[in-house]
């Protein structure tokens, strides 16, 4: 009986824990970029290394966009007025573009891990 309530015990510890995790990634307000005028703002963003998180794409324009990295493995179609929320595991130092595919002529943005 004593081993199967320190089971318990421990089974419960690591779903907290797991729980307060997720809530905590989860409840992080999201960064914010928005397509208007025919480019990102900001153009270039910095977030910490070791970190999750969340990048908000508004598209304000009046032109479906495609917010695209290939260096991040994400593509998504983003209709005019629309936004998307970008879920990013904690990236590695380094710099990782972000391009409109639907347009070419838009500038390139980037995101730099520090």
């Amino acid at each position: 009986m004593f081993l199967k309530s320190k089971v318990l015990t421990a089974v419960l510890g690591t779903a907290i824990s797991i729980s307060l995790f997720t809530n905590h990634v989860l409840a992080a307000d999201p960064i914010e970029i928005c397509f208007e005028n025919h480019q990102f703002k900001p153009l270039n963003l910095t977030v910490p290394t070791g970190q999750a998180l969340i990048i908000k794409v508004i598209n304000s324009s009046n032109e479906t966009i495609e917010f695209e990295s290939f260096s991040l493995n994400r593509e998504k179609a983003i209709s005019p007025g629309e936004s998307i929320l970008v879920r990013l595991p904690a990236l590695s130092a380094g710099s990782y573009d972000f391009y409109d595919d639907f347009h070419q002529d838009v500038p390139q943005g980037s995101i730099v891990a520090k």
